[in-house]
């Protein structure tokens, strides 16, 4: 491996473990209901988003909200003794981009066969933290 592309993945590696994020792969509902429930969230705390999540009777809410739940684990996990009420998280961004999408055949009339796409679809979720205006950062 050549030292710009070592020094690239090093620096990659170094944005990652600022990162708070959990993606969902495979996801058998179309990337367009979906993103109908992600539009919901983005942007918003993450205590209001599991609320809006919760009480959503859309069932692509249902898989957000266990999703949500992960990322949340994952800054956990890598912020140590730190509040969740303190850090002021909020949803920065999420993305929906379209799966595999399997085939199928449904009979037509006059023996005829039409084509059925059953879409899936991958899902990332971002979470960050507020900074407040009073914070110092250099402790």
């Amino acid at each position: 491996m050549g030292a710009r592309k070592r020094n690239s993945a090093e620096k990659r590696k170094e944005a990652a473990k600022e990162r708070y994020q959990a993606v969902l792969r495979n996801c058998p509902t179309s990337p367009r209901k979906m993103r109908l429930v992600t539009g919901l969230i983005s942007g918003i705390e993450v205590n209001k988003a599991l609320d809006i999540l919760k009480f959503s009777s859309q069932e692509a809410s249902r898989r957000l909200e266990k999703l949500l739940l992960s990322a949340i684990a994952n800054w956990q996990a890598k912020n140590e003794g730190v509040r969740i009420e303190e850090s002021n998280l909020y949803v920065k961004n999420v993305f929906v981009d379209g799966g595999r999408a399997m085939k199928r055949l449904q009979t037509a009339p006059q023996g005829r066969a039409y084509r059925i796409r059953k879409r899936s679809n991958h899902v990332t979720m971002v979470l960050d933290s507020l900074k407040k205006e009073g914070e110092n950062t250099s402790k």
